[in-house]
């Protein structure tokens, strides 16, 4: 069951000029929330929460997670860390810094301040699945030292913690695995399947897929998925996590590419690249737990979602 809250407070959202962070700053305010975006646009932009600028319930502070974070809030979101491999490769020693010290930081921030705290965790901590779909009581096939690694492994362990701090500090967590997901505000350098696609569409080149293109992923829209991060947020003080947020439709890389070709009408070809080191064969998740526990399932389909990124890539273009 959710709770539903008629107070208004004050939230944190590290990550907040982020593609989710942004997302979710704005369903916030909605809401009627005061928001402190804590981001240091190592891949969020200024641009996504722009026109909150002058908003008299938003501010924004340029801090990285690594550092402690001395100010007072109700609620917590983490979403700070490098998502895509082009980004979170760039530095992987920070990347698992901002994963591993910034959740101590973020735990402690909320252990003194007895509030609770919302962790954006990733599918990614189930590795190359043996199990299919991936359901939360799976522990996951990862390489501990592989180029991917900093990013699979820190979100483990970012877990650990919160789980370390929720047992023994009685620090009220949630913890979201939050699988692909896709929509405005995406990086469109973020090397991830969906701005790649579209870019390479759009521009009229060749769409470049690794392997046999038969290796499959499941998409959520990022509309869905606020959605889900907040009712997770909303449950009783007894459901921690993690729970699977995404979308179980599952589709081939091959079988997205054509997609997008057709709805970009685009004159590109598909051309088969060599698969990358440790990439999952498939990712799907099975969300039966966030069917039961926050009465959700994501509901745009796939074709519209593709149409809205689709014409936020082509505006953003315009205005470079």
């Amino acid at each position: 069951m959710t709770r539903i809250y008629n107070t208004k407070k004050r939230i944190l959202v590290a990550g907040g000029a982020g593609f989710l962070g942004s997302h979710l700053v704005d369903r916030l305010i909605e809401k009627g929330h005061e928001v402190l975006c804590v981001d240091n646009l190592f891949t969020g932009t200024k641009q996504h929460i722009y026109h909150l600028h002058n908003h008299p319930r938003f501010e924004f502070l340029r801090h990285d997670i690594c550092f402690p974070l001395y100010v007072e809030v109700d609620e917590i979101y983490n979403f700070a860390c490098p998502a895509s491999p082009i980004h979170y490769q760039h530095d992987p020693v920070q990347t698992t810094k901002t994963s591993v010290v910034g959740a101590i930081n973020l735990l402690g921030l909320a252990k003194r301040l007895k509030c609770k705290i919302f962790q954006a965790s990733t599918s990614e901590v189930y590795g190359d699945p043996h199990c299919h779909p991936q359901v939360e009581s799976y522990w996951g096939n990862v390489n501990p030292v592989g180029t991917r690694s900093c990013y699979d492994e820190g979100k483990r362990c970012a877990e650990t913690l919160f789980f370390d701090y929720h047992r023994q500090n009685g620090v009220e967590i949630k913890v979201a695995r939050i699988f692909n997901t896709y929509g405005p505000r995406m990086h469109p350098n973020d090397g991830r399947v969906v701005s790649n696609f579209i870019n390479q569409a759009l521009a009229g080149r060749d769409i470049t897929i690794f392997g046999d293109g038969a290796q499959t992923r499941s998409f959520c829209y990022v509309d869905d998925l606020i959605e889900g991060i907040m009712r997770l947020m909303n449950t009783d003080d007894d459901v921690a996590g993690p729970v699977n947020l995404g979308n179980p439709d599952e589709i081939t890389m091959y079988d997205l590419a054509q997609k997008i070709i057709a709805l970009t009408k685009s004159a590109s070809h598909i051309v088969k690249l060599e698969l990358p080191a440790d990439d999952p064969r498939q990712r799907n998740p099975d969300i039966t737990k966030a069917m039961n526990l926050l009465d959700w399932k994501p509901a745009v389909k796939l074709d519209n979602g593709l149409v809205e990124t689709i014409n936020y890539f082509q505006e953003s273009t315009h205005q470079l």
